[in-house]
């Protein structure tokens, strides 16, 4: 899958929205494409490398999910509610697509508990 291609998957879920906030603080962040429900957000990467995605993550899940090879703890992000997962192939497809589909899920969990 290419960027176009993630880009795309993440934006067919239901209200979502994308942005880049972090333009204007860092340099190494500028070109950092964050995905949101309301004003939370589910998925980061950086479209320049396009090598790793955070996604938000049940804390329950995330142990189990770090024994994979290819899934780490995020960069900048809490690791307690956030992973980091591989792009270069060594995490499946499938397994990113459920990643996200369940991050998103987890986000708009929260937003209707409110």
């Amino acid at each position: 899958m290419n960027v176009e291609e993630f880009r795309d998957f993440c934006l067919s879920f239901p209200d979502t929205r994308e942005g880049m906030p972090f333009g204007g603080f860092f340099q190494n962040s500028r070109s950092i494409l964050v995905f949101y429900v309301g004003k939370k957000m589910f998925r980061l990467f950086d479209l320049e490398k396009f090598d790793r995605c955070t996604l938000k993550c049940d804390p329950m899940l995330i142990d189990e999910l770090r024994e994979h090879e290819g899934i780490d703890k995020p960069f900048n992000l809490s690791p307690k509610h956030w992973i980091s997962v591989d792009l270069n192939g060594k995490v499946t497809l499938e397994l990113i697509k459920d990643l996200v589909a369940k991050s998103y899920k987890l986000v708009v969990g929260s937003i209707a508990k409110k």
